[in-house]
């Protein structure tokens, strides 16, 4: 039923009642009324369908209303973020009482150009129960000062719910009811540590995102019961290929290791590329206590000092990693690739295999790169050649069919013992990561591929089309920039945008345009509906190679297992993973979220502590963005800083909206994307996660003013 109200209401313009909707499904008797009434709360709760003040129902397509998270600001307005839509303004007056992080409904009130106004009119899901601050005391009320001060609430801590808390102490707290106003009772649900103690600034991030760095005590004791090696018993049933020259390509300091490659020149010319990947799931169990906590964590953080692993170490850098010289239990997936890089056959199956060299990307790209080859790496060379060509004919297949590479550089923090940052560089993207990440593709959409046409419940990588009006507003904000771009893009493909960066590639602010692009595109999600990957350009993907650290790619495995080897597609497991499947991929695509925010949150701390150290040092930049209150300047190690308007003293300055620039009144000079400067370091506070910069004259220009 709950399809053909969707249906129903999609297809009509106005909002319908109960009796319109119970009289076009041509339903008739009380209890069918009764049925209705409660799939459509259903539908409501779920928000797939909105229910007006007039007990009226409409989709959300239908209408100016959209769902979202309110991004608040200290001054009390915000903005709502819209999944693959524009944000939406919202005024003081129009919040609605919402806080920072809560999903609401919005209801857009105008529209000029791409900016958005709207009200909120619900607040669906407000969640105040993993909050971070600095306990304080004032006046002798206890009170937690909060890190996020978009959340505009005052929390207070009774004294028998503070777990001892002293001033100065970093905590986790949880709302537990409302006072009055924007005034909450708190209870601390642990004490990080003190807020000069090394390492609290990270731990009071994860804390914000439930990152939880500890595995309680009933998960050890599971994982206390695994053993260390693969038994004789445990290969029974498993294709043999410990014999088999497999190996495994990672950074230098990689120890939970999920792939492992093979390679097979064959006499037609095609290559047999193995891809073997640690069997997480014989060890991670449905229904214990270690997989509900590697469900709960959904994915291993890796941040500038530590990763917090998803699974715990014996199992992530012990028994499931594929290190070398040992027995490991696999899931193989072997393909037959042709000239045109083609999977032309494959094989999925249950292996044991013993990696014979754990190689790094650094001597890999030596030998494909410099054709030097390191110490140890002899009697694979032959190997790794064969692999770099197998590489360029999936990647040349990739780009026929619409692969985009946006080519966005990465900062990479380089990390003493005590957890400082000692330097910032560019991260490396060689020809070895690229081979693997063709591989990795090749073999998640094979596997994708395969159960997709046995039309089982399974978890898709998806990918949606961007939004167009994003896309045009981008060509739009291009042209300005006084960039042409060949040829109209009549049609949003992935040719078209991969068409539109080659276009963009030779600009001094690629990399800059590259991310504005990106940005415009959707998130990748899990979900158990396939709808393809846009930006891999393929029509059927799948998470299948890192068990070890994502849980999407466990259950996908675990999916294996029950369709193809234990042959149970009865109806009562697909009836089990049809119910399951939708929670699972939205809590894991939730998790994932999660993650990259705290590791980007984490970044942004470090590197401003980073640069309290390095104030007063000049640097040449490119602007990266214009705004309203100054100029965000990027250094060559991709290191941003912002040059506020007060800061520029040769005039006042106005931003031009409709040309994204700054513009002097007086002087008239232009600021805008892609202008190189040279700056100073002003200031940065690891506090506030800020970087400031100044401009300052070059060296020459200023001995010039002198002698002028």
């Amino acid at each position: 039923m709950e399809d053909k109200i969707i249906e129903l209401l999609k297809a009509d313009d106005k909002a319908l009642s109960v009796y319109d909707i119970y009289d076009s499904l041509k339903l008739k008797t009380t209890e069918d009324l009764k049925e209705l009434l409660k799939v459509l709360n259903n539908l409501e709760d779920t928000l797939k369908i909105y229910r007006t003040k007039k007990d009226k129902y409409m989709i959300f397509q239908n209408c100016q209303l959209k769902i979202g998270t309110f991004i608040g600001n200290k001054k009390g307005f915000g903005f709502v973020d819209i999944e693959g839509d524009e944000d939406v303004h919202i005024s003081k007056n129009n919040t609605n009482n919402a806080v920072h992080g809560d999903k609401v409904i919005v209801e857009i009130t105008s529209k000029k150009g791409k900016d958005l106004d709207g009200r909120i009119v619900r607040i669906v899901d407000r969640k105040l129960d993993n909050l971070v601050g600095e306990y304080i005391v004032k006046d002798n009320k206890a009170y937690i000062q909060l890190d996020n001060d978009k959340l505009n609430i005052t929390v207070v801590v009774p004294k028998e719910l503070s777990l001892g808390a002293v001033p100065g102490h970093k905590v986790l707290v949880k709302v537990t009811n409302k006072l009055q106003g924007n005034t909450y009772n708190g209870q601390i649900l642990k004490i990080l540590g003190h807020k000069t103690d090394p390492g609290v600034d990270i731990l009071s991030i994860t804390a914000k995102y439930n990152i939880n760095d500890e595995f309680s005590e009933e998960v050890m004791a599971e994982v206390d019961k695994l053993p260390d090696e693969v038994k004789e018993e445990e290969m029974i049933g498993r294709e043999d290929l410990r014999e088999e020259i497999i190996f495994t390509i990672d950074g230098d300091d990689t120890k939970d290791i999920d792939d492992a490659i093979s390679i097979e020149r064959l006499e037609n010319n095609n290559f047999k590329l193995g891809v073997h990947i640690a069997d997480v799931s014989y060890y991670v169990k449905d229904n214990t206590k270690l997989d509900e906590e590697a469900y709960n964590r959904g994915t291993s953080v890796y941040l500038a000092d530590r990763v917090i692993p998803m699974l715990p170490r014996k199992l992530s850098n012990g028994i499931c990693s594929l290190n070398p010289n040992v027995d490991r239990l696999a899931m193989s997936c072997v393909m037959e690739i042709d000239e045109k890089g083609n999977v032309v056959d494959y094989n999925i199956f249950e292996s044991v295999i013993r990696s014979k060299k754990q190689m790094t990307y650094k001597n890999v790209n030596k030998i494909m790169e410099e054709n030097i080859v390191p110490e140890g790496y002899e009697e694979f060379e032959e190997k790794i050649k064969d692999m770099q060509e197998l590489a360029h004919r999936l990647r040349k297949n990739k780009i026929r069919r619409g692969y985009i590479d946006f080519e966005i550089d990465e900062p990479k923090l380089i990390v003493d013992d005590e957890g400082l940052v000692t330097d910032v560089l560019v991260r490396e993207r060689g020809e070895g990561e690229k081979l693997i990440e063709d591989f990795m593709i090749a073999a998640n959409e094979t596997v994708a591929t395969h159960v997709y046409f046995m039309n089982l419940p399974f978890v898709y990588r998806i990918h949606g089309e961007p939004n167009e009006e994003k896309i045009q507003n981008f060509l739009k904000f291009i042209g300005i920039l006084g960039y042409k771009v060949n040829g109209k893009i009549k049609e949003i493909t992935p040719i078209a945008m991969q068409r539109l960066l080659d276009d963009l590639k030779e600009k001094k602010e690629f990399h800059i345009l590259s991310q504005l692009l990106l940005r415009s595109m959707q998130k990748a999600v899990y979900d158990k509906n396939n709808i393809g990957h846009f930006g891999l350009g393929s029509k059927c993907y799948t998470h299948f190679t890192s068990p070890i650290r994502r849980y999407p790619d466990t259950t996908v495995h675990r999916l294996l297992r029950t369709y193809l080897f234990k042959k149970d597609m009865s109806e009562d497991t697909i009836e089990y993973w049809e119910g399951k499947l939708p929670f699972l991929t939205e809590h894991t695509s939730e998790r994932e979220r999660a993650s990259v925010e705290c590791e980007r949150e984490v970044d942004q701390m470090k590197i401003a502590e980073y640069m309290e150290k390095h104030i007063g040092e000049e640097h040449d930049g490119i602007v990266s963005s214009v705004v309203n209150f100054g100029l965000f300047v990027q250094l060559p190690n991709l290191i941003e800083g912002l040059i506020r308007l007060d800061d520029l003293k040769d005039d006042r300055y106005i931003y031009d909206e409709t040309t994204f620039s700054l513009i002097g009144q007086r002087t008239k000079k232009i600021y805008r994307l892609g202008d190189e400067l040279h700056i100073r370091v002003k200031a940065a506070s690891k506090i506030n996660h800020t970087v400031d910069f100044e401009l300052a004259p070059k060296k020459g220009e200023e001995d010039g003013e002198k002698e002028n």
